[in-house]
């Protein structure tokens, strides 16, 4: 292996053009200290720099079907759950886990396919050790069934009663993994951290409903079908809910109450830091309260005004490379310098928590190191734990800068899922300003999967 490249000097960071040669400097916005502009690599995502972009709206969505089906479901009941007409075009039986009774299991039997699933968070599926059923799933949408399982003291697991115990015991606190037994005739699911906002499925939509009543947050769902065994759907699924006094919720509108309630600003103050004054303001996620930091240099009004966009980071939390400068990544270089170019030039970075290990938690992302330490790459080190790759939402960043009115902006940044996310919640990135890489011998295989495998604009 050749030996590493020296670190570029963190005060006065220089990204490289494809050539090689150092990029024309960005236009100053406000200076807070005389330190020079630093010189950024100006690569498009897809657009014509400075050329207009779609602005995108969110649809007007009458919310009373939430409300309603959030009411029935704290009660007790079932609601019916549909999807896009563009996506799966049906729709499920939804229940909590923790209310389900055998006559409730037996309804849901008799007007479904009869494949029971039980859609819960990454970290319940976790504690009850229930890893994905496969790590290389090819099920166009993306569900990510678990292992299936039946409750230890059940019989054939078949009978309602007995899939009722399952699933009470799958909503059940105390239940750990010896209380299952594996394989068995309940599906559990593994919803995304991001709920609907992230993937529309009804996965996402359970655990999105259950969250909203303050229930646990484990449901139960199967899909609805005719007599003649074709899926429910349209007309003749509206007759069965006012048949069976059922509520009616779409994904879409659950999709618009979770967008408007998805983050609230919950603190500011001033911040002096060494690389110049911030105005700090926290902002809490509504649906996890997880709490992230945005770091704003220059007045809002300037950043808004500048017609490129304004500057911006979305900087992924990583508590081994942000804190303790691990050089398995460069994770912290890539803090530092943008927070410097951003205090030089104006702009806002903003510190999503929950990120950890692209997802996983800090836990697993540990347990992946050591995999890695054995040969494995940083892709192949979550699918051999049946975790995703990346699971990270930037929908918590969407509407941050949405509540600060900043729709269109350049993004600091050389991953393009990053980009596409934000361009899915509505944010305008007219550019990609890629960072340079910081090779040590520790990340250089880091590196180069992020390139090779994850699309990364890295040069190594």
């Amino acid at each position: 292996m050749s030996s590493p490249q020296p670190r570029q000097d963190r005060r006065h960071p220089t990204v490289r053009t494809a050539s090689g040669s150092a990029s024309a400097p960005l236009p100053a916005v406000r200076h807070l200290h005389p330190r020079g502009v630093s010189t950024i690599d100006h690569r498009e995502c897809g657009h014509e720099p400075g050329a207009p972009l779609p602005v995108g709206r969110r649809a007007a969505v009458h919310h009373d079907a939430v409300d309603i089906a959030i009411e029935r479901l704290q009660a007790g009941q079932m609601v019916i759950v549909v999807d896009d007409p563009e996506r799966e075009n049906e729709g499920d039986l939804v229940m909590a886990a923790q209310f389900v009774s055998a006559p409730n299991m037996a309804f849901m039997v008799r007007h479904t396919t009869g494949i029971i699933c039980a859609p819960m968070t990454d970290e319940r599926a976790d504690a009850l050790g229930l890893p994905l059923m496969v790590t290389a799933s090819t099920d166009p949408h993306g569900t990510a069934f678990t292992v299936s399982v039946d409750a230890e003291g059940t019989g054939t697991g078949v009978s309602a009663q007995d899939r009722a115990a399952t699933v009470a015991a799958l909503a059940a606190a105390t239940t750990t993994s010896s209380d299952l037994r594996i394989p068995g005739h309940i599906f559990p699911l593994r919803a995304r951290a991001g709920g609907v906002l992230e993937r529309g499925g009804h996965t996402e939509a359970a655990v999105d409903l259950m969250r909203l009543a303050g229930l646990d947050e484990v449901g139960v769902i199967s899909e609805l079908v005719a007599d003649d065994g074709d899926m429910l759907r349209g007309q003749a699924l509206m007759q069965f809910a006012a048949d069976h006094h059922l509520a009616v919720v779409s994904i879409a509108e659950l999709k618009a109450r979770r967008s408007q309630q998805r983050v609230r600003l919950s603190g500011t103050s001033q911040l002096p830091t060494a690389y110049g004054l911030f105005e700090a303001r926290s902002y809490r996620e509504g649906p996890t309260g997880q709490e992230h930091l945005v770091l704003i240099a220059g007045e809002l009004d300037a950043l808004r005004a500048t017609a490129a966009g304004a500057l911006v980071r979305v900087h992924s939390e990583c508590l081994t490379g942000d804190l303790a400068s691990s050089l398995r990544c460069d994770c912290g270089d890539q803090l530092r310098e943008s927070l410097q170019l951003v205090a030089d030039n104006g702009g806002i970075v903003i510190y999503l928590r929950g990120h950890e290990g692209r997802g996983i938690g800090l836990s697993d992302k540990l347990r992946a190191y050591t995999l890695q330490d054995a040969g494995r790459d940083t892709v192949d080190a979550n699918l051999d734990l049946g975790l995703p790759v990346d699971s990270r939402d930037y929908a918590a960043a969407a509407d941050i800068l949405t509540d600060l009115d900043v729709p269109r902006i350049r993004l600091i940044s050389n991953n393009p899922a990053k980009r596409d996310g934000l361009s899915r919640h509505g944010i305008q990135v007219t550019e990609c300003l890629h960072l340079p890489s910081h090779r040590t011998a520790h990340n250089v295989d880091y590196l180069r999967t992020k390139r090779d495998r994850m699309g990364h604009a890295i040069d190594i």
